[in-house]
């Protein structure tokens, strides 16, 4: 039977391809009908930025205030500190307190972009589950959360299962995350009232256990929505690029890159990405979508233009646009590709070109360097490298541009 919500919001995360499963669809659709539901994400401060990967979930609390409801983001003050297990080969390492806080410093510029915060009703909450994790007594917590746990069950989620399954080492710190996930959720409702908890389809488990021990400690109804888990149509994880992960904060991931990225999606994923990152009607991502040829090229752009737009701003997006064509199209050099600044003590005698290739970001070693330029994949100034070269101050008295491949291009110049 297919479902018809009543609710903006259920609309939007059904039309727009956000809906992978939800604890009671019904129920939740009522409440947000009833008034202003606060809903929240947690997101554990495990790097100084999150990445394209979490993109689904910022835009889903962004259509949750946008349809008069109040997001909240929850930050893994507490949690980051054991380290969530699911579907993860090994442990995480552990940060000390000062590298999660920082790591949070980060994240938060992320949110500032996509959502509102303030006093008002629909005013998002910016919280960290240190506020309540760091000051529990442990043989409090086991007496008053822990027996409302059946270990049996715990093993039985796929996130633990497929971890012993492989024969993998599970600590019992890691065993303890979902419990501290759970207590967030009945926390937050305590609290502030929150009475859903968004997540990808891999939180499920996690959600429904939050769900359950809110029931049964103060007997309140609370709702689980999950997202499906994105890989583009070539079968690659959301979030990572042929270069690393595509982070959403400028200093680690430059605006120009970030458009790129977006402008290089294939052909069959640009429909489905514009209904999920940008806020282009629903009509017209399915008409962009379905173009074919050159015109799907002109689709790319729209989809780069908003996204970048949403992420760093329209100056950034229009820039971006106008570098990449005057790289791709004119051949030129392009102020606002990635730069790398040399100054003559770094040149010294002088500076291979396998050296520029790897710290202008363009390859990862100076083996990647050195076969992209056997392989005829590197490019000087737009013209094929057969050799490695050698460059002293003198050479580089005006800016050089390498390129690997076709897509990916960097500057190279000497400091003033």
């Amino acid at each position: 039977m297919t479902y018809h919500p009543k609710s903006e919001f259920m609309q939007v995360m059904i039309e727009r391809g956000f809906l992978a499963d939800c604890t009671d669809y019904q129920a939740l659709d009522d409440a947000l009908i009833a008034g202003v539901v606060p809903g929240y994400i947690g997101f554990d401060a495990t790097a100084k930025s999150l990445h394209v990967g979490s993109l689904i979930q910022i835009m889903m609390l962004r259509w949750m205030q946008k349809t008069g409801h109040k997001p909240i983001t929850l930050m893994g003050g507490g949690t980051t500190k054991v380290g969530d297990p699911s579907f993860r080969a090994d442990e995480r390492p552990l940060l000390t307190e000062d590298q999660i806080n920082d790591n949070i410093s980060g994240i938060k510029q992320v949110f500032a972009k996509y959502i509102d915060y303030g006093d008002g009703d629909t005013d998002a909450l910016m919280l960290n589950n240190a506020e309540w994790l760091d000051g529990l007594n442990y043989l409090e917590f086991l007496r008053d959360i822990g027996r409302h746990f059946s270990v049996n069950r715990m093993l039985s989620f796929e996130s633990v299962k497929s971890r012993l399954d492989r024969e993998q080492s599970l600590s019992f710190l890691e065993f303890n995350y979902m419990i501290l996930q759970a207590y967030d959720f009945l926390e937050l409702n305590r609290r502030y009232g929150c009475l859903v908890q968004f997540g990808g389809s891999d939180q499920w488990g996690n959600i429904v256990n939050g769900i359950d021990l809110t029931r049964r400690v103060i007997d309140n109804q609370i709702f689980g929505l999950t997202s499906p888990l994105l890989t583009t149509s070539d079968g690659k994880k959301m979030g990572k690029s042929a270069d690393g992960a595509v982070w959403l904060n400028a200093d680690m991931r430059s605006p120009y890159e970030f458009w790129q990225f977006w402008r290089n999606t294939t052909d069959a994923d640009v429909g489905r990405f514009l209904k999920l990152y940008t806020e282009l009607p629903v009509e017209e991502c399915e008409r962009l979508g379905a173009l074919a040829g050159q015109e799907i090229n002109d689709a790319k752009i729209i989809l780069a233009n908003e996204v970048t737009t949403l992420c760093h701003g329209a100056d950034a997006a229009a820039t971006a646009e106008a570098t990449a064509r005057e790289v791709f199209e004119k051949g030129g050099v392009g102020a606002d590709l990635p730069t790398l600044t040399l100054t003559k003590e770094d040149i010294g005698d002088g500076i291979s070109v396998v050296q520029l290739i790897v710290r202008s970001g363009l390859a990862k070693s100076g083996k990647d360097a050195k076969r992209l330029i056997a392989e005829n994949g590197a490019k000087l100034d737009d013209a094929p490298l057969t050799e490695v070269k050698i460059f002293d101050a003198a050479a580089l008295a005006s800016p050089i541009k390498l390129s690997a491949g076709k897509k990916r291009h960097a500057l190279v110049q000497l400091a003033d």
